[in-house]
C-alpha cells in the first residue's frame, strides 16, 4: 500500500503527527535474531512491535537494511531496491509494514545517498572506465606530486572513519582517485550530475510506494561539495589529513538540492523526514532547512549536545570536560531558536554513531545506572521536538566494560583507531591505554551490543547455540527486558527504567499541548550541577529539575517560579508529597535526582 498521500491529511494548524510522534531506531544487526545464525532481522523487529507498541512507540526507523556486504555495518549501500539476505527479504519489508499499519504505527528508512559501496552497479561501471557513461556519477580526480615526484591524493582531507587515512581512494586500473569520505568502500556520489539525482529520487518514490512513512537521512548536508576542493586548514597537528567539513558539509547547492527532493518527491507525500547533518552550527543555515517555510526538511539531528565531550575542532575520538552550564546553553539555544523562528527539534541523546546516554552523561555504576538513565528519560520527554529513542535505551543498557579486549570491538571506526594508536605508539602503554580509554567512552560499538531481552543465554537476542556476531554485555542477567517488564515497581515508590519511560512518553502524549508544544525558558543559566526548565501552555505548566552531578545538592534558583505539586522523579516517589513547594522554594537534590512538578502558567 502507498504512503498516505498529504492532499488526504487533514490539518492546517501547526500541529502534525510527526512533532507529536516517539520514533524507537532500531538496529538490526542487533535487535532480535529470528533464524538463529546470530545476526538479527526483519522477522524479529516484526515479532517486537506489541512491545515497542505498549512502550509508547509511534514510528520504528531501522537502520540500513539494504543489500551491502557490510564494510560499515550496512551503511555501504550495493542495491537500493533489494534487502541483504542476512536482514530477510522485500517480502519480510512489506509484512512487517502491514504489521505496523495494524497498530496504527508507521516505519522509517534509512536513507544513504551521499555515497553507495563500492559494490553497487553505478559505481561498478563508473570505475571500469573513464570513458563510462557513469564515470561522473561519482567523484574523481588525477594525483597530484610532491617535489620529490610521490604520488598523493588531489587534497589533504581525512576520511571521517579513520583520521589518519586520506579521504581520497586511488584506483589502480584508470590511475585516478575517488573521493570516499567514510570507507574506501564507500565512494561520494557526484549530486552535480542530475541522472545521479533522478536516481536518488526514484529511490524514495521505490520506499513511499511500498508503505514506507518517510526517511532518515544519513549525512543528507555533504553531498554538496566545494567544487574546487581546495586543501583543508591544518588544525591537528600531526596528522597528514585533516578536518575538511568545511568543504564537504552545507556545500553551496545544498538547498537546492533538498528543495529539489521536496518538491519532486516529498512534497507528493505526507512523511517524517530528518536529516542527519553533523558539523552544522550556523543558525541561520539550521533554519534555512528546518523553517516552517522552508520547503526542504521536517527537522535534522543537531550533534551539539553528543559533541558535548568533544575537544572544540578536534576529532571526534577526544575527550573534554562539561558540566551542567555547557548542557543548558546547547539545550536552550535549540529549543528557543526553533520556538522563535518556527523550526522544529528532534530529541535525541544516542543512537547507532554514539556511546550509550547513561555512560555518557551520568553514573553507569550499579548504585547509579537506574537514576541516570530515568534522569535522561524526564528531561527529554518534557522538552519540545519529535523523541527519538534508541534501543535498549529504555532498559538503560550501558557502555561495554574495560575489561573488554580490543578483539571484541568490531565497527571499523574503532578498528582504524586502535591501528592508529598502535603504529604511532608501539612502545608506550600509557599511549595505548589512554586510546583503549577513549573506546570505552566513545566507540560506536557501545551502542551496537545486542538488545538484552533476558536472562537467556545470549540476553534472549539469538538461539542459545548460536554465536551473536557481537559479544552481549556481561549485565544482561540482571539489566533486560523481561526482568523490568515483570517487576514494574523493583522497589517501593520506584519504577524500573523501562516502567518510567512507559510512564513519561504517556504523560508526554497526554500532556502535547506543554511538553511538545509549548512554551520553554531555562532557569539558572549559571548552576553548573542543575539543568532546570520550565514549559507551558495556555492551560497548565510543568517544571523539570535535573542534577547532572553525584553530589547532593541544594538549588535556589527558581526565582519567581511556583512550584504547585511534585508529580514524578526517580528516586522513591513516595515522599514526593512531602517536598517542600511554593514560590521560589530551595530544591534539595540527591546524586542524579530528577524531579517533575507542576507550576502557575
Amino acid at each position: 500500500m502507498a504512503a498516505q498521500r498529504k492532499d488526504l491529511y487533514v490539518g492546517t494548524d501547526k500541529h502534525a503527527w510527526w512533532k507529536e510522534a516517539v520514533v524507537y531506531q532500531v538496529y538490526p544487526a542487533s535487535f532480535l535474531d529470528t533464524n538463529g545464525d546470530g545476526w538479527g532481522d526483519i522477522p524479529g523487529i516484526t515479532q517486537k512491535l506489541d512491545y515497542l507498541k505498549d512502550l509508547g512507540v509511534d514510528v520504528v526507523w531501522s537502520s540500513p537494511i539494504y543489500r551491502s556486504p557490510q564494510a560499515d555495518m550496512g551503511y555501504d549501500i550495493a542495491d537500493y531496491e533489494d534487502i541483504d539476505p542476512s536482514y530477510g527479504s522485500l517480502a519480510d519489508v512489506d509484512k512487517l509494514i502491514s504489521e505496523l499499519k495494524k497498530r496504527n504505527m508507521k516505519l522509517v528508512m534509512d536513507l544513504v545517498v551521499n555515497h553507495t559501496s563500492e559494490e553497487h552497479a553505478w559505481f561498478l561501471d563508473s570505475r571500469s572506465s573513464k570513458t563510462s557513461s557513469k564515470r561522473d556519477w561519482y567523484i574523481w580526480k588525477p594525483a597530484k606530486y610532491d617535489a620529490e615526484g610521490n604520488r598523493q591524493p588531489p587534497n589533504n582531507w581525512a576520511q571521517i572513519l579513520g583520521e589518519a587515512n586520506s579521504a581520497w581512494t586511488w584506483d589502480e586500473k584508470t590511475q585516478e582517485y575517488y573521493l570516499s569520505l567514510f570507507t574506501p568502500e564507500q565512494p561520494d556520489l557526484n549530486w552535480v550530475n542530475p541522472a545521479v539525482r533522478e536516481a536518488v529520487h526514484d529511490v524514495l518514490r521505490f520506499w513511499l510506494d511500498r508503505g514506507c512513512s518517510g526517511f532518515r537521512m544519513d549525512v543528507i548536508n555533504l553531498i554538496s561539495k566545494v567544487q574546487d576542493f581546495p586543501d583543508a586548514e591544518v588544525v591537528v597537528k600531526n596528522n597528514a589529513y585533516q578536518p575538511g567539513d568545511k568543504f564537504y558539509a552545507n556545500g553551496p547547492r545544498l538547498h537546492e538540492y533538498l528543495k529539489e527532493i521536496n518538491r519532486k518527491v516529498l512534497s507528493k507525500y505526507d512523511t517524517l523526514t530528518v536529516g542527519e547533518m553533523p558539523f552544522v552550527r550556523d543558525e541561520d543555515e539550521i533554519m534555512r532547512v528546518v523553517g516552517a517555510q522552508s520547503e526542504e526538511l521536517n527537522m535534522i539531528f543537531s550533534f551539539d549536545l553528543v559533541d558535548i565531550d568533544n575537544v572544540p575542532g578536534d576529532f571526534k575520538f577526544t575527550l573534554h570536560p562539561w558540566d551542567a552550564t555547557d548542557l543548558k546553553r546547547i539545550v536552550s539555544r535549540l529549543q528557543r531558536l526553533m520556538l522563535e523562528r518556527d523550526g522544529w527539534n528532534s530529541l535525541f541523546v544516542e543512537n547507532h554513531d554514539q556511546p550509550r546516554s547513561v555512560s555518557r552523561y551520568t553514573d553507569d555504576s550499579d548504585e547509579f545506572r537506574d537514576r541516570g538513565a530515568k534522569l535522561l528519560a524526564l528531561m527529554q520527554s518534557t522538552l519540545a521536538g519529535t523523541l527519538y529513542i534508541y534501543q535498549g535505551e529504555e532498559l538503560g543498557m550501558r557502555n561495554v566494560p574495560a575489561t573488554w579486549d580490543d578483539t571484541e570491538y568490531k565497527d571499523i571506526e574503532s578498528i582504524n583507531f586502535l591501528k592508529k594508536y598502535k603504529h604511532l605508539h608501539p612502545n608506550d602503554p600509557a599511549k595505548l591505554a589512554q586510546a583503549r580509554t577513549i573506546l570505552r567512552r566513545k566507540a560506536r560499538d557501545n551502542a551496537r551490543t545486542p538488545m538484552q531481552w533476558s536472562p537467556a543465554p545470549h540476553a534472549g537476542f539469538t538461539a542459545p547455540r548460536a554465536t551473536p556476531w557481537m559479544r552481549v554485555n556481561d549485565d544482561f542477567e540482571r539489566v533486560n527486558a523481561q526482568a523490568q517488564i515483570a517487576r514494574p515497581q523493583p522497589a517501593p515508590g520506584e519504577l524500573s527504567v523501562h516502567a518510567f519511560w512507559k510512564r513519561a512518553l504517556a504523560s508526554r502524549r497526554e500532556h502535547a499541548d506543554v511538553f511538545v508544544y509549548g512554551d520553554f525558558e531555562m532557569l539558572d543559566m549559571r548552576d553548573n550541577k542543575v539543568v532546570a526548565f520550565r514549559r507551558w501552555s495556555e492551560k497548565e505548566g510543568f517544571l523539570t529539575v535535573c542534577n547532572f552531578s553525584g553530589d547532593e545538592v541544594v538549588w535556589g534558583g527558581l526565582g519567581d517560579v511556583e512550584v504547585k505539586k511534585w508529580v514524578a522523579g526517580n528516586y522513591d516517589e513516595r515522599g514526593l508529597d512531602g517536598r517542600e513547594v511554593g514560590k521560589g522554594v530551595k530544591v534539595e537534590l540527591r546524586p542524579w535526582e530528577g524531579l517533575l512538578g507542576t507550576v502557575a502558567k
